[in-house]
C-alpha cells in the first residue's frame, strides 16, 4: 500500500498535492540531540524513497540549520516534484554564545538569537533568508509561525503579536506574495486551534499547521475550528499526532504529553484507548496516525523522526490499514467524539 496523496484546492487553478505523510524539519535542526549532516541526509533520502513529497521546515529549527540541511537534499531534485513549506515571524540574529536561543533544546547549531518580527519587512526578509538557506528559488507555502499562547506565554502577549502581524502588515506581505504567484498558499503554524480559528475569521488563509490539537486523544477542534475549515475550504496539516509521545509509546511510566510527563487522567484515557485498539488488532500508534486523516479538511500528518529507523517506522505506520470497526468501538466507549469523521 503506497502513501496516499491529498489534493488541497481552494480556488480554481490553484492546488497543492500533499502526501498523507509529511516530513517535519525540526529534527534536522538538532532538536534535543545533535545528529550529523550525513545522518540528516540519510533520513531525508529514506523518506523520499518511501514516497514522502511534503517537507516542512522553519528558520527556528536549529536556528537555520534545518533549512541549510534541506539545501543539500534538494539539490538535483526537480522543484515541481515536492511540496515545501517554511515559516515567518522570526529573524535570526548573530549573538554571543550565552545569548543563543534554545540552549538545552537545539544542539550544535549556529550562534543566533531569535527576534520576533511579524511586520511586512520582516516577512519579506525572512523569506529571502530562507530561500538562501534552502538553496531553492521558491517555496509553496508560508506559515506565520507561533502566534499562540504556548510560544508567547499569555493571552495578552499573544494578542499583541497578532495585532502587530496585521497592523505592521505582515499579513499583507503574505497576501501580496500569494497574489503575485511567488508562493501558492499562506497560513499559520500554531499550537492552539483557538488561535487558528481567530486568524481564519480575521484573514484569508489557505492552510493551517496545527500541532497536537486534533488527535486520537483530543478532538475539541471539532467544536468550531474544523467545521469552519470545511466551510471555507481551508486545509489542515496536523503536526504532533502523538501528543508529544504518549500516543506512540502508550501509557508507560514517564510517557510524555504536551512536552511534560503525562498526568494520571491522560494516562488512564490512553490506557483505555490502547485496550480498545488491541481488541481490534490495531497498534495504538497506527490508529493515532490515521485518525486525523479521516477528517476531510486534513491534508497531511507530520510526525517527528530523529533517525532512519524512526523514518522507517513512520513509513510503515502510514501504510497500515485500520478497520472501521475500531472507530465505532472507541465511540461506543466514549473515548472519541461522536461527531469525529471516521469514514
Amino acid at each position: 500500500m503506497a502513501i496516499g496523496t491529498n489534493v488541497w484546492q481552494r480556488k480554481p487553478g490553484k492546488s497543492i498535492a500533499f502526501t498523507s505523510l509529511g516530513f517535519g524539519g525540526a529534527p534536522m535542526g538538532n532538536l534535543y540531540r545533535a545528529i550529523s549532516d550525513d545522518e540528516a541526509l540519510a533520513m531525508l533520502e529514506r523518506a523520499w524513497d518511501g514516497g514522502v513529497r511534503y517537507f516542512d521546515t522553519a528558520p527556528l529549527y536549529g536556528l537555520g540549520l534545518s533549512e541549510t540541511r534541506l539545501n543539500r537534499f534538494f539539490r538535483g531534485k526537480p522543484r515541481d516534484s515536492y511540496v515545501l513549506s517554511t515559516k515567518v515571524g522570526r529573524l535570526m540574529k548573530v549573538c554571543p554564545p550565552e545569548e543563543r536561543t534554545g540552549l538545552g533544546k537545539w544542539f550544535e547549531v549556529p550562534r543566533r538569537k531569535e527576534v520576533y518580527d511579524y511586520s511586512y519587512d520582516g516577512v519579506m526578509r525572512s523569506l529571502d533568508f530562507s530561500l538562501e538557506r534552502l538553496g531553492v528559488d521558491r517555496v509553496d507555502i508560508l506559515y506565520a509561525h507561533d502566534l499562540d499562547i504556548f510560544t508567547h506565554g499569555s493571552k495578552e502577549a499573544t494578542d499583541a503579536r497578532i495585532e502587530a502581524f496585521f497592523s505592521e502588515r505582515g499579513y499583507d506581505a503574505l497576501v501580496a506574495l500569494r497574489d503575485q504567484g511567488v508562493i501558492k498558499a499562506i497560513g499559520a503554524g500554531l499550537n492552539e486551534w483557538e488561535y487558528c480559528e481567530l486568524l481564519a475569521r480575521r484573514g484569508d488563509f489557505d492552510l493551517f499547521l496545527l500541532a497536537g490539537r486534533y488527535t486520537l486523544l483530543e478532538q475539541d477542534a471539532l467544536t468550531s475550528f474544523l467545521p469552519l475549515c470545511q466551510e471555507q475550504g481551508i486545509g489542515v496539516v496536523v503536526g504532533g499526532p502523538y501528543n508529544s509521545g504518549i500516543l506512540a509509546t502508550g501509557p508507560v511510566p514517564g510517557a510524555y504529553y504536551n512536552y511534560d510527563p503525562a498526568p494520571d487522567e491522560v494516562l488512564e484515557k490512553v490506557r483505555r484507548i490502547e485496550s480498545v485498539c488491541a481488541a481490534n488488532g490495531v497498534r495504538l500508534i497506527d490508529a493515532a496516525f490515521h485518525f486525523p486523516l479521516l477528517h476531510p479538511a486534513v491534508v497531511s500528518i507530520v510526525p517527528g523522526g530523529q533517525s532512519v529507523d524512526q523514518v522507517n517506522s513512520n513509513l510503515a505506520i502510514a501504510e497500515a490499514t485500520i478497520p472501521t470497526a475500531l472507530w465505532a468501538a472507541l465511540k461506543a466507549e466514549g473515548l472519541m467524539r461522536e461527531d469525529a469523521p471516521t469514514g
